[in-house]
């Protein structure tokens, strides 16, 4: 197996659901590019592969291995980048102590995770962990902007065959409720820098006293940055607030977050929330609490471990979740809430699911129920406000009818929220942030008081331009309508307007694109879709990951599935196999049944891409005839409904790359653009064809019982290759 930055094609190694189906998958990808002279190779990407890339000094040689992401984000940086990026996790502290136990367990010396570091020495193992947190892969990847579409034979077949969706009544009590003032974007200052500037962020105490809580910022000329901060008094008092009303309200607590990508402010603010939703509980035992090492930000569930032997506290827990209002549960069954883990419930994905069902989620008994959806910050909670307020109005969306939401988001060099993870800060005492220039200014500064979030993100010139220009690219492609959606009123929006609409106007294409609020934005999408024609959301970071799960979701029953192409800034390429996220509850059913329901859809549009893509950057005409087989493999896949099942004994993702390689070679086959890759596959089509009743039977003889793997963060690769590769009649046409 090729496995270096040689290859022409990487293919990354992940975690969760994409990383099983790629035992499965890879395999065949790799037999069928070596036919066109194409090498696949590999780059570990996982959480555990991040982990051990990053203390190679406490382990031993035989475990130590390269930091394939630093080389990965040194490779999309040029020309001959060709990579295709599954989804990874975005690890969550518990995430990550969890990934850290398994790797100790397998005989990897790791330190463990400094919750409350004391020492030098833990701070600095804290701070290698905390590169690991969250988004961290994104970031260094994504050196180019975002366009996201659903691919024309993935959305035929939503038309086709559309899912179901819950029926929106107009006296549904489900609601969106965010903070009015004191949230990040009332809060927010923006400006954009006329010349390149370094900078450093400091806390003034009230007696004078200064704390520079980073230094050595630097920014080219042209740079949009950004400082904020959310209230932590006026958070308190908003979620007893909504905590109140969702008990007298009849509905269901749900709160929405992203405290996997936002992985300093938004594990805060779910720690917030788990403290006011059991304020009695903290008011009469935070002290023993916190003695037992409790920390609110981790979430109920851990909370509850650390209070097992703790009975009178437990009563007092049970005593008062039963005077709240029911919350919004992520598995009824086992018992699992909103608030028992902060990466379990994620705002661009919960939230469409949500909305997709009626606006209904599910109780603790079991059913169905109205839900206040609680969503802190302002920022872009009038979306998801609209949306139901549309819904309401109108009623359900027919997938059989509607048009397409396609994106283009500003992504590249760490643009906007999403970068700021480094300049994000729970502010120790009260005092005055300034955010100060290296000649002296103060570009930004904020009075807050102790337990406010304060953070700053920036967007660099290049990027933003490059967004634009991408944008005026698809429109002129597709012919239809297109909306940045951008508010002049918000700080930050009004200074990426100084760049947008001075290129459009010389361009001269001001007229062909609209400027809208995101709430407003969001009602005309719909609109649009409505009638069964295509809009084009033009977005900042953020909103581009919630778009590309609301319209998806709605529009194709998931996000998954969706064409990600990134156009890297220096002429590569990256090729992102859908949103989506790492599908862990697959992997549940998975070590339970041997079933793997992943749909590996999102990875067939990203190969097909990927290869057409090479063969205009490396003139191979045998990598076209590829990726043009390809799309008719996934057209196969589709019209003949063999996309995986959510159900033990019947057909899974094994199955479904099976039909793939078979349609994939049938393609190659009967085509006749090359001769000789068609007299190549046709042996293999037809070995194919002619066992199929044998490999259905041994694909199917897998299922029912439990599979091990080995681990699951870091998993046992031969006991893994076992599991997804469990027909010896394909592996033997396949290698």
């Amino acid at each position: 197996m090729a496995d270096n930055t040689t290859s022409d094609i990487i293919y990354t190694k992940v975690d969760e659901a994409p990383e099983l189906a790629s035992a499965s998958f890879l395999p065949i990808i790799q037999k069928f590019a070596k036919a066109a002279g194409v090498s696949v190779g590999t780059k570990d990407i996982s959480l555990a592969g991040r982990i051990i890339a990053t203390f190679p000094e406490v382990l031993t040689e035989a475990q130590r291995q390269p930091d394939d992401l630093a080389i990965l984000g040194s490779l999309v940086k040029t020309p001959e980048a060709n990579v295709i990026k599954l989804p990874n996790i975005s690890a969550s502290v518990p995430q990550l102590v969890a990934a850290i136990r398994e790797l100790q367990s397998q005989g990897y010396a790791l330190p463990d995770y400094p919750e409350t570091p004391a020492t030098d020495a833990e701070k600095a193992v804290r701070a290698k962990y905390d590169t690991i947190k969250g988004s961290a892969v994104n970031p260094v990847l994504r050196e180019g902007n975002s366009d996201r579409r659903a691919a024309k034979a993935v959305k035929s077949y939503a038309q086709n065959n559309p899912h179901r969706m819950g029926d929106w009544s107009a006296d549904s009590k489900t609601r969106v409720s965010s903070m009015s003032g004191g949230d990040f974007v009332s809060n927010e200052k923006s400006a954009t820098l006329t010349s390149e500037a370094t900078a450093k962020i400091v806390l003034v105490g009230k007696d004078g006293s200064e704390t520079v809580l980073k230094d050595g910022l630097g920014y080219p000329a042209g740079t949009v940055v950004d400082a904020t901060f959310m209230s932590a008094k006026a958070l308190d008092a908003f979620l007893a607030d909504e905590i109140a009303k969702t008990k007298e309200e009849g509905t269901l607590f749900s709160l929405h977050l992203k405290a996997t990508m936002m992985k300093v402010s938004d594990p805060i603010i779910f720690g917030h929330a788990v403290k006011a939703f059991l304020q009695p509980v903290f008011d009469k035992y935070g002290d023993q609490m916190a003695a037992a090492g409790v920390n609110p930000n981790s979430g109920l569930g851990d909370l509850l471990t650390h209070v097992e032997d703790m009975p009178e506290v437990k009563a007092e827990i049970e005593k008062v979740m039963a005077e709240r209002a029911p919350l919004y549960m992520v598995d009824s069954d086992k018992g699992l809430t909103n608030l028992h883990v902060p990466s379990d419930v994620i705002v661009d994905a919960s939230m469409p699911a949500l909305i997709r069902a009626g606006g209904k989620g599910w109780g603790p008994d079991g059913k169905e129920h109205d839900a206040n959806c609680v969503i802190p910050d302002n920022s872009y909670a009038p979306v998801y406000d609209e949306t139901i307020a549309y819904f309401k109005e109108t009623g359900k969306l027919d997938p059989a009818t509607a048009g397409t939401v396609q994106n283009i988001g500003l992504m590249a060099q760490k643009a906007e929220e999403y970068g700021s993870h480094p300049t994000t800060f729970e502010i120790p005492h009260d005092g005055t942030v300034r955010m100060i220039l290296s000649d002296g200014t103060v570009l930004h500064e904020h009075t807050v008081e102790a337990g406010d979030i304060w953070r700053s993100a920036s967007t660099r010139k290049a990027p933003i331009e490059d967004w634009v220009q991408l944008a005026i690219d698809r429109q002129k492609a597709e012919g239809c309508e297109a909306i940045f959606w951008l508010d002049a009123s918000r700080a930050h929006d009004a200074e990426l307007l100084k760049y947008v609409t001075p290129i459009l106007e010389a361009k001269g294409v001001a007229d062909t694109f609209k400027i809208m609020t995101p709430r407003a934005a969001t009602r005309a999408s719909f609109e649009t879709i409505r009638e069964g024609k295509t809009s084009i959301a033009v977005t900042g970071n953020v909103l581009r990951d919630y778009l590309t799960d609301l319209f998806p979701i709605l529009e194709l029953a998931t996000s998954a599935k969706m064409l990600s192409i990134v156009k890297l800034m220096n002429g590569g390429g990256l090729f992102e196999t859908g949103a989506g996220g790492s599908a862990p509850k697959h992997v549940q059913q998975l070590m339970e049944q041997n079933h793997l329901r992943w749909d590996s859809l999102g990875e067939f549009c990203a190969l097909g891409e990927s290869l057409q893509f090479l063969a205009d950057a490396r003139s191979n005409e045998k990598a076209r005839v590829l990726g043009k087989a390809v799309d008719a493999a996934t057209q196969g896949i589709l019209d003949n409904n063999h996309s995986p099942s959510r159900k033990v004994g019947e057909p899974d993702n094994r199955d479904s790359h099976y039909w793939f390689a078979r349609y994939w070679a049938e393609a190659l086959a009967a085509q006749s653009d090359d001769a000789e890759l068609a007299a190549h596959f046709a042996p293999i089509a037809k070995d194919l064809a002619d066992k199929e009743d044998a490999i259905v039977s041994e694909l199917a003889a897998a299922q029912g019982s439990a599979a091990d793997l080995g681990g699951y963060y870091h998993t046992d690769p031969a006991k893994t290759s076992d599991v997804m590769r469990p027909s010896a009649t394909l592996n033997a046409i396949i290698g």
